[in-house]
């Protein structure tokens, strides 16, 4: 078997870890909280029940170390969603195969009516996201859609199904950027239980995807939770465990967090462990005062009161206006989402929130290569 993550993933024992984190103390918070340079103990500490008294100080350290390492700014991008045709069942999710919705891949011309809205939004940054159905959205589909529009971005990140290797080392050649993958949660049996049927249902694919990316050379990796699976603390230290993991392996990749909670959507479930507004402002101060360098991304997923205070606590980059159904933003404005958005002001408004708060919006950092 080749050297993987899941080769120390599976030395974890969830119950074990979660019990770990929870008996953390005050002396470990404060400890944790009192060193410059945190490991994985340190990061069970700030996530545990025990750090909850603690979260102004760590939003403090947070927000220097963030401005330390990125100043004042907040990277902008957009997501546009090309398909939400999808053949896995998954218990959470609007486009999951059982539920009977009108399916929506779009067209050449479709995507260019969509990237015109956006472009004159301003965005220099896409994120393109697809539901998982090889046959109608496989990498012939994301591969030509990416060479499509690719002369009006600086780069372009995917949200799609797992790939294998040679299947990235394609889509790097069309001027790939990043790719998303989000295990959802990395309880093992839990997975089972949300994904019981299509490719999504192999933990074990999944879980090794962010190694086949950083073999084939990606610029950069997101990684992420789904928060509501399952208990959020685990969950989050075994994404923390996954980055330090691939961060020391594909060391010359960059990598980002996002902090999904489970939203409504068509077919609903109910998150079976709360994340609090406190526990998610606890759980991005500890990711960044864990690493100093890595991007911690907010989604529209949230409200407009939480992401108005949350931009200065260690985010680095945040989408606005967002639409989660194929043509939300011109040719189809109607079709079903994948999932409810909280903040719904136009990014506009969204960049003049920045603004006043002392941050700046960032449309575009970097030229690609072309």
């Amino acid at each position: 078997m080749n050297n993987t993550f899941q080769n120390q993933f599976d030395t974890y024992n969830w119950d074990e870890t979660l019990a770990n984190i929870n008996a953390k103390t005050t002396q470990d918070v404060e400890y944790a909280l009192s060193k410059n340079k945190r490991d994985l103990e340190d990061f069970k500490a700030l996530i545990s029940p025990a750090a909850a008294p603690y979260l102004e100080q760590m939003a403090q350290l947070s927000m220097a170390s963030t401005k330390k390492r990125f100043g004042n700014t907040i990277q902008m991008y957009v997501p546009m969603y090309l398909s939400n045709e999808c053949q896995n069942i998954c218990t959470y999710c609007g486009f999951s195969m059982t539920n009977k919705i009108p399916r929506r891949t779009l067209t050449d011309d479709e995507i260019l009516k969509e990237i015109a809205f956006i472009k004159s939004k301003g965005y220099d940054h896409i994120l393109l996201v697809t539901g998982e159905a090889n046959k109608t959205v496989g990498v012939p589909y994301i591969k030509h859609a990416m060479e499509l529009i690719k002369d009006q971005f600086s780069n372009i990140t995917i949200e799609v199904q797992p790939l294998d290797q040679h299947e990235y080392e394609e889509l790097i050649e069309a001027n790939l950027y990043a790719v998303l993958v989000y295990q959802e949660t990395y309880h093992r049996d839990e997975y089972k239980k949300h994904h019981p049927k299509g490719k999504k249902s192999n933990f074990d694919y999944r879980l090794d995807t962010a190694d086949r990316l950083g073999k084939a050379g990606v610029h950069k990796i997101g990684l992420g939770a789904l928060f509501g699976l399952e208990d959020w603390r685990a969950d989050s230290f075994f994404t923390a465990l996954h980055l330090k993991y691939l961060q020391k392996t594909y060391w010359k990749t960059k990598y980002s967090i996002s902090f999904p909670r489970l939203r409504p959507h068509s077919g609903g479930l109910e998150p079976k462990v709360e994340m609090t507004d406190k526990h998610l402002v606890q759980t991005i101060c500890a990711f960044r005062l864990l690493d100093e360098d890595v991007e911690l991304s907010m989604s529209t997923r949230e409200s407009e009161v939480f992401r108005n205070n949350i931009v200065h606590l260690g985010i680095t980059s945040l989408s606005a206006e967002s639409k989660t159904n194929p043509g939300g933003y011109v040719v189809e404005p109607q079709s079903l989402e994948q999932f409810e958005i909280s903040d719904e002001r136009p990014t506009e408004e969204i960049a003049l929130m920045l603004e006043n708060q002392g941050l700046e919006p960032v449309w575009k950092d970097w030229e690609a290569f072309k």
